[in-house]
């Protein structure tokens, strides 16, 4: 009888402790591919668990996406249109930067994620592109104040640089693979 209560009382911490593994080492990749996500979503739910399910759902909505990478045609016209908006920045500082956000929404369209709720796109854009998610915020929110007095041409030029980083990583990500589908 005590030799039964051994073993199950050792096959109960052991599966104790294969759990607090396992919750170790998902939350480990958790934060190593969502970076400082991570930690915001733990600020914004307040618990480790509650942020870990968040995450999770983000991951599994981004499966069901249609992410694509651009062919290089579309990857040119975009760097071109990037061009475009940014001279128009030196005669309308406030007018480019609401254009930067439009090619950048366009942008994420075109790449197959969905566009039509701000706060979605940053749960979406935060699985794959976490590392620059912070810019997209900033630029946001610049871009909401732009046009009035809250907003100085140093601001404007911030929001322009903080657009950039976002655009270059969803124009360029995935051009590999674009371009390998191109060449076969």
């Amino acid at each position: 009888m005590s030799t039964i209560v051994v073993i199950v009382a050792v096959v109960v911490i052991l599966a104790v402790v294969a759990l607090v593994l396992r919750t170790t080492i998902r939350r480990q990749q958790l934060r190593e591919r969502f970076g400082p996500e991570y930690e915001r979503a733990v600020e914004a739910k307040r618990s480790r668990g509650a942020a870990v399910r968040d995450l999770r759902a983000r991951e599994e909505r981004h499966e069901t996406l249609e992410i694509r990478p651009l062919p290089s045609t579309v990857r040119d016209r975009y760097a071109r249109d990037w061009t475009s908006v940014q001279e128009h920045f030196v005669d309308r500082p406030d007018q480019a930067v609401g254009e930067a956000d439009r090619l950048v929404t366009r942008l994420m369209s075109e790449r197959g994620y969905p566009t039509e709720d701000y706060e979605q796109q940053k749960r979406d854009l935060s699985v794959e592109h976490s590392r620059t998610l912070q810019h997209y915020r900033i630029a946001h929110e610049i871009n909401e104040r732009a046009g009035g007095r809250d907003t100085s041409t140093e601001e404007l030029r911030s929001a322009m640089v903080h657009y950039r980083a976002l655009f270059e990583e969803l124009l360029h990500d995935g051009g590999t693979a674009s371009s390998d589908k191109e060449r076969r």
